[in-house]
């Protein structure tokens, strides 16, 4: 499935369009997410963090993945983006609500052009930079997966899971799938895959790639030279 090529937004853009696409569906997200964002816990399990690591999600949506990952691994120090301020309205209550307001911090900026150090104060690079079905979204992506790369030192990794070629499944709920994300401006970008492996050809890094449920989805791990 071929993606967009239109000229990509402006950050200003990107962030009225997910505010507007957010400012309702936020309050049933993870309700309906659950059942097709696929391999969200495969990943968090995944992600073998050592104490005192920096976690930073990009795209954290709701806080889920960084309430568990924060749960996951208790030494570790976890923060989180978003593009959208509707979005974050709900992450910071559900925050409150499992207790981790003081454990995970979390602001609005941009994938591509976040400093961690001037928004989160932190003090050392990111450890673990985790894009959880949040690339097939973004239209910067690859400028967003160049922008990890910078910030990570060597040993850094970047952690990734989202939507797979789905070629081992059915055809027509293949067809199905692709149509009902488009309807959210969500889409496969095989593009993506390919630029990763680009950048292990140019020797930038090592990647390694698990599909999951029968190609739905795939969880991959480039760790930066």
């Amino acid at each position: 499935m071929a993606t967009q090529t239109a000229e990509k937004p402006s950050e200003d853009q990107i962030k009225t369009n997910m505010d507007n696409m957010y400012r309702w569906t936020r309050h049933i997200y993870d309700i309906t997410r659950k059942y097709y964002l696929l391999g969200r816990d495969d990943l968090i399990a995944n992600i073998n963090a050592n104490d005192g690591d920096i976690i930073c999600e990009v795209g954290c949506g709701t806080a889920r993945n960084l309430t568990k990952i924060a749960k996951a691994y208790p030494e570790s120090k976890c923060y989180g983006l978003d593009a959208s301020d509707e979005m974050l309205k709900t992450a910071h209550v559900n925050l409150e609500q499992a207790g981790m307001a003081e454990k995970i911090t979390l602001k609005q900026a941009y994938s591509q052009s976040f400093k961690p150090d001037e928004l989160f104060g932190v003090k050392s690079p990111l450890d673990k930079i985790v894009f959880s079905f949040a690339l097939s979204i973004i239209p910067p992506w690859q400028e967003s997966i160049d922008h990890a790369l910078e910030l990570l030192p060597a040993g850094g990794e970047i952690h990734i899971v989202d939507f797979g070629a789905q070629k081992e499944l059915p055809k027509a709920f293949r067809s199905f799938v692709f149509w009902w994300l488009k309807k959210f401006h969500v889409f496969y970008k095989p593009e993506i895959m390919n630029y990763l492996k680009l950048l292990q050809a140019e020797k930038k890094g090592s990647l390694v790639v698990t599909p999951m449920y029968k190609g739905y989805s795939y969880r991959a791990v480039f760790k930066k030279v």
